[in-house]
C-alpha cells in the first residue's frame, strides 16, 4: 500500500482515484509558458507521481500551450489502466502568454481534438470546461452554448465525462440542465474559502471538488499561523494546507503541482499527516482572518 492510500479514495465519475493526485500545469516554463527549464526532470517527476501510486492528473492543452499533455504522453504513455487523466479546454493563449477564452464551437472542438492527439488518447476520461467571463476568479454568465458544444463531442464518443472549472453555484445548476457534471475544479484553500457552501452542496450531492492553489497559487499564502503550525507538527506549510484540505470534506480531491520529485514526495506525504481537532480550529481562523 502507498502512502497516499491513507488519505482515502472518491469517485470522479465511474472511476475510482485516489484523493491525492497531481497538477501538471507547473511542468511548463515560467508563466505556464513554454517549455520546462529541464525536460528530464519534467519526466521524472511524472513518472514518480504514478509510481507512488497516484492515478489522477490534470492538465490542460493550453498549458504550454501543448507543452504539459506531450511531456504526460512521452513519460507515461502507454498509460496504466487506472490511471484518469483530467484536461480542460475553454481557454487559449496569446503570443505574450496571457489567457484568452476560447468558446467559439470551432475553439472547443479543435481543444478537444488536440488534447486527444497531444495526449495519444482516442477518448478523454474528463473535459472540464475552463469559464472564463473573469480570468481571475468565477462570474456570472451563461455557459449552455459551450457546454451544449462538449455535450456533443461527448455524445460522439469523444469525451466521457464533463466538469466544470472556475464556475458559480448559478452555471453549475444550468450546466446540469445540459449534461451530468462530475466535477468542479476552482480555486480554495485556507485562506481563500469562497466555495465552503458549495463544497458542502456538492459534497451530499456526490460530487468531486478539485481545490487548485492551495497555497494561493501565483501569490502564495503567508500565514504565521499556517507555519507556526507546520513547524510544531514537523511538516512543511504545504504538507499542513494539504492535509486541511483532505480533512475537510470526503468529496475533494487534491492536486498539487510541482516539477521538483523531491516536493512531489513531500506533498504525497500530506496523506500521512494528523491534524488534531484542536489544530483545525487554528487553521480555520485563518480564513475567518482572509475574510
Amino acid at each position: 500500500m502507498s502512502i497516499i492510500d491513507q488519505a482515502g479514495s472518491f469517485n470522479l465519475g465511474d472511476r475510482n482515484v485516489k484523493r491525492l493526485g497531481y497538477g501538471a500545469m507547473q511542468l511548463a516554463g515560467p508563466g505556464v509558458f513554454g517549455p520546462p527549464r529541464d525536460h528530464g526532470a519534467a519526466l521524472a517527476v511524472l513518472r514518480e507521481a504514478v509510481e507512488s501510486g497516484v492515478n489522477h492528473i490534470d492538465t490542460s492543452d493550453f498549458y504550454g500551450p501543448h507543452v504539459t499533455n506531450r511531456i504526460i504522453r512521452e513519460a507515461l504513455h502507454p498509460y496504466r489502466d487506472d490511471l484518469v487523466i483530467v484536461t480542460k479546454i475553454g481557454a487559449r493563449r496569446g503570443a505574450d502568454g496571457s489567457w484568452i477564452p476560447a468558446f467559439s464551437r470551432e475553439e472547443l472542438t479543435q481543444a478537444v481534438h488536440d488534447n486527444l492527439r497531444n495526449l495519444g488518447l482516442d477518448v478523454l476520461d474528463v473535459v472540464n470546461l475552463r469559464i472564463m467571463f473573469d480570468v481571475h476568479g468565477p462570474a456570472e454568465g451563461s455557459i449552455e452554448a459551450p457546454l451544449t458544444v462538449l455535450a456533443d463531442l461527448q455524445q460522439q464518443g469523444l469525451v466521457r465525462h464533463v466538469g466544470l472549472s472556475n464556475a458559480t453555484s448559478k452555471q453549475i445548476a444550468e450546466g446540469r440542465g445540459v449534461t451530468e457534471i462530475i466535477c468542479v475544479q476552482n480555486q480554495y484553500n485556507l485562506a481563500h474559502r469562497a466555495d465552503d457552501r458549495l463544497i458542502d452542496e456538492l459534497a451530499r450531492d456526490g460530487t468531486a471538488y478539485v481545490p487548485f492553489f492551495p497555497l494561493g497559487g501565483f501569490s502564495p499564502l503567508q500565514s504565521s499561523t499556517l507555519s507556526d503550525v507546520a513547524a510544531r507538527l514537523d511538516a512543511t506549510p504545504m504538507q499542513v494546507a494539504l492535509a486541511w484540505l483532505l480533512r475537510r470534506t470526503p468529496n475533494i480531491l487534491l492536486i498539487p503541482g510541482t516539477s521538483s520529485a523531491g516536493h512531489l514526495k513531500e506533498n504525497l506525504a500530506a496523506a500521512a499527516l494528523v491534524l488534531p481537532d484542536e489544530v483545525i480550529d487554528e487553521l480555520n481562523q485563518i480564513g475567518n482572518i482572509a475574510a
